[in-house]
């Protein structure tokens, strides 16, 4: 989870969370919150960018594919 806050101005902070120890009372008007999925991951953790793959994965012994 992903909470931005002032984007693109001054006092602009960005922070890494999870679900669990995300803090409703840190979230106001200006404050963006993304929420990832299970497979979503951290590519810079100094950068803070996250990344969460698209498609999905075939169930095993389905003739579905990947996308």
């Amino acid at each position: 989870m992903l909470l931005a806050r002032n984007l693109g101005r001054d006092g602009e902070t960005i922070l890494l969370s999870t679900l669990g120890a995300f803090d409703a009372d840190s979230v106001d008007m200006v404050t963006l919150v993304i929420v990832g999925s299970s497979a979503t991951r951290v590519i810079d953790g100094r950068r803070r960018h996250l990344y969460t793959p698209r498609g999905y994965d075939a169930k095993p012994g389905s003739s579905e594919t990947s996308r």
